[in-house]
């Protein structure tokens, strides 16, 4: 027989492989997978630092408590020095709980015994289990956010209500914190 060039597709282990052209009569080709050399890493790449570094964690300065709070005035109720502001309210119908950023009138998250997700799952819409629910599903949302520590002013008269306690240990288990950290000051 004549030498001919024999090249063939061998699948071997879901990966295909292309075994070297040989020039034989009646042998056979095999390929035997061998995994790629991996570079090695050197330690001078690892330490470079950009001097251009740029922050794009628009929070990283909350985060550290460095970022500056709004004070508002003094005479305002409730005072306008916070990150975010967790704002529990309770009517007759339905509880609601909503995340307030100090830059925006807008809640940043919100829960409710209005959402049909909730309401299916309890028997009365303003008792102190939907308070329960209403504080477990928002800590699951702030963690999902990113918001773990906020502050909480409940209203004088109604903060010794089961309702409230109620929420306020919900949210806790959650792993909020219900308290800021004050704000730290640089001196230059």
């Amino acid at each position: 027989m004549a030498s001919r060039v024999i090249s063939r597709s061998v699948r071997l282990l879901g990966q295909i492989q292309r075994c070297r052209p040989l020039m034989a009569t009646n042998k056979t080709a095999r390929c035997l997978s061998q995994p790629a050399s991996q570079p090695e890493p050197s330690a001078d790449g690892n330490e470079a630092v950009n001097p251009t570094f740029v922050n794009r964690n628009p929070r990283n300065l909350e985060q550290m408590a460095l970022a500056v709070k709004d004070r508002g005035w003094k005479t305002t109720w409730p005072h306008r020095e916070f990150y975010h502001r967790l704002e529990f309210s309770r009517t007759q119908h339905h509880v609601t709980a909503n995340v307030f950023s100090s830059s925006s009138p807008v809640p940043v998250l919100s829960c409710s015994t209005k959402e049909w997700s909730l309401k299916k799952e309890l028997a009365s819409t303003n008792c102190v289990a939907a308070c329960q629910a209403v504080g477990e599903v928002l800590a699951q949302r702030c963690h999902q956010a990113g918001i773990t520590r906020m502050v909480y002013r409940a209203i004088p008269w109604t903060y010794r209500s089961d309702a409230v306690q109620s929420f306020r240990s919900a949210m806790k288990e959650g792993g909020i914190t219900l308290s800021e950290p004050r704000r730290k000051y640089i001196g230059t």
